[in-house]
């Protein structure tokens, strides 16, 4: 199933995420047909590094594949995050035309999806729990530490 190859590429961005301290989220962004798709964005979150409440994964993996594509429609890619996506990432993926969106492990408190299917303008498909309990675990591991 080449979902889980792609989301396994998200999932060593979310580790190298966590390894700088940041939560652990990473996002691809592929352009072409199931196994033959070629990365064009990546991302991971940097909201620490960065200083900025917009540095999320999908975000920069949004910006990088617009550059590397040429233009803002991405209408022919799929996106892969191993996070559901929250209400500011969910508003991107629609403007940014992503027709298909899928994450690992959901968020019940910040989790946006829902709004793909409330959007009136551009309505991504989405669906989760690809490879959930690795990136839920990532997560989970990650917070766990922090509290000590």
């Amino acid at each position: 199933m080449y979902q889980e190859k792609f989301m396994r590429e998200a999932l060593s961005l979310a580790r190298l995420a966590a390894e700088e301290g940041e939560v652990p989220v990473g996002c691809v962004i592929t352009v072409g047909d199931g196994e033959n798709a070629r990365i064009v964005g990546r991302g991971r979150n940097e909201r620490e590094r960065r200083k900025s409440a917009i540095a999320h994964a999908e975000i920069s993996a949004i910006d990088e594949a617009c550059r590397t594509l040429g233009g803002w429609r991405l209408w022919q890619c799929e996106l892969y995050v191993t996070l559901e996506p929250c209400a500011m990432c969910s508003g991107a993926i629609i403007n940014a035309h992503l027709p298909r969106v899928y994450y690992g492990a959901s968020d019940p408190k910040r989790g946006a999806a829902r709004f793909f299917e409330e959007s009136t303008a551009f309505r991504p498909e989405a669906s989760g729990g690809y490879l959930a309990d690795e990136c839920s675990d990532l997560i989970t591991g990650f917070f766990r530490k922090l509290r000590r």
